[in-house]
């Protein structure tokens, strides 16, 4: 027999491609899944530049798909055969979050990857609770990105957006992409995509953005005015995850508009009076957006993106720029850190080795 296949992380930019035992049914609710298609995350690059939570030699990722090969006694609601994708968090279940339903801001909140073993593998054990059937309508690289969408759906539900809104988006990587489609899920009826590199807005037109803005050519808040005739959007979401625009999207609502984070700028951030004003005589709301779990667990986000995915109207491809076996990993993390190539959402192919 031959190894099982790997990405296991084992300290500050070290992850290597090694041999992995196969998870094994421990107790009656696990599920078995062999992973079709996994993909690289904002949170696995900045945990593999700097360190974050971790167990070393741990397997990494979790944002996967693929196919049940084996359940517990107790499991009821997926069978061997069955295409799935999964919520890779746990949540404690007896913190005061916990206990009123607010299972996004669980104190031991964790992800697979971190403590538990990830989805760079060939196969991967969850609990039956976290895991998802897919329609037939829904492919497995689509379905590999059923968690990142649901944390940009977490981060819509907690705004008011109504129909007939106009939205901005700050940054147009991967969360930013879904953003852009998400907001006409919810009804905007123009969206304003925010990027400096054309090529991304370019795939934000692709999506469905109305209006291209790229700060290179005009501070983004200046256009914003020039095409809301002064007034600024409805809704602003950051999902750049840079200290700058982390400051710079204040400036783009209009008065008691909102504005909400879905990015993590892992680092300090300076806010010039111009930008920091804007929340308090603009009177701005402004959300927190953490995870993607909600009660019943593991939430509507899940359901919800699911559903659009098969419907067709959130369109998961385009933001897909690199397919890659499972051995290419250290190599592609080294190449993503270090800005060697334009990437966009990347999914590894365990099977592929």
């Amino acid at each position: 027999m031959r190894e099982l296949r790997s990405l296991k992380l084992y300290g500050k930019q070290d992850i290597r491609f090694e041999e992995a035992e196969k998870a094994v049914i421990t107790d009656t609710d696990d599920v078995i899944i062999k992973v079709k298609a996994v993909g690289i995350c904002g949170s696995d690059i900045s945990r593999y530049s700097k360190l974050g939570p971790y167990v070393e030699g741990m397997i990494f990722g979790h944002e996967f798909s693929g196919e049940v090969v084996e359940v517990g006694n107790n499991v009821t609601t997926v069978k061997p055969g069955d295409r799935v994708a999964a919520c890779p968090s746990f949540y404690c279940g007896e913190c005061e979050s916990c206990k009123k339903g607010e299972l996004a801001r669980c104190e031991k909140l964790t992800v697979i990857g971190a403590r538990h073993p990830g989805a760079y593998a060939e196969f991967v054990k969850l609990p039956e609770e976290n895991v998802l059937p897919l329609p037939d309508e829904v492919d497995f690289d689509s379905a590999a990105l059923v968690e990142p969408s649901a944390v940009v759906v977490h981060g819509f539900y907690r705004t008011t957006i109504r129909p007939g809104a106009e939205v901005a988006v700050m940054g147009c990587g991967n969360i930013g992409l879904l953003a852009v489609q998400w907001a006409k899920i919810f009804g905007a009826k123009k969206v304003y995509a925010i990027d400096i590199d054309p090529a991304k807005l370019s795939v934000a037109q692709e999506l469905g953005a109305d209006v291209l803005i790229n700060p290179l050519d005009k501070p983004a808040h200046e256009q914003i005015l020039e095409h809301t005739n002064g007034t600024g959007v409805d809704l602003a979401v950051e999902s750049a995850g840079s200290p700058i625009t982390s400051a710079q999207i204040f400036s783009l609502p209009k008065k008691g508009g909102e504005v909400v984070f879905m990015g993590i700028p892992y680092a300090d951030i300076n806010i010039e009076r111009f930008f920091f004003e804007k929340i308090v005589r603009n009177e701005l709301n402004v959300y927190g957006s953490w995870n993607a779990i909600s009660s019943p667990f593991p939430g509507r986000e899940w359901s919800t993106t699911i559903h659009y995915m098969a419907t067709g109207q959130l369109k998961i491809k385009p933001i897909i720029s690199h397919r890659l076996p499972l051995s290419a990993g250290p190599e592609t993390f080294d190449r993503i850190i270090n800005r060697k190539e334009s990437y966009r959402k990347v999914l590894f192919y365990p099977e592929q080795g």
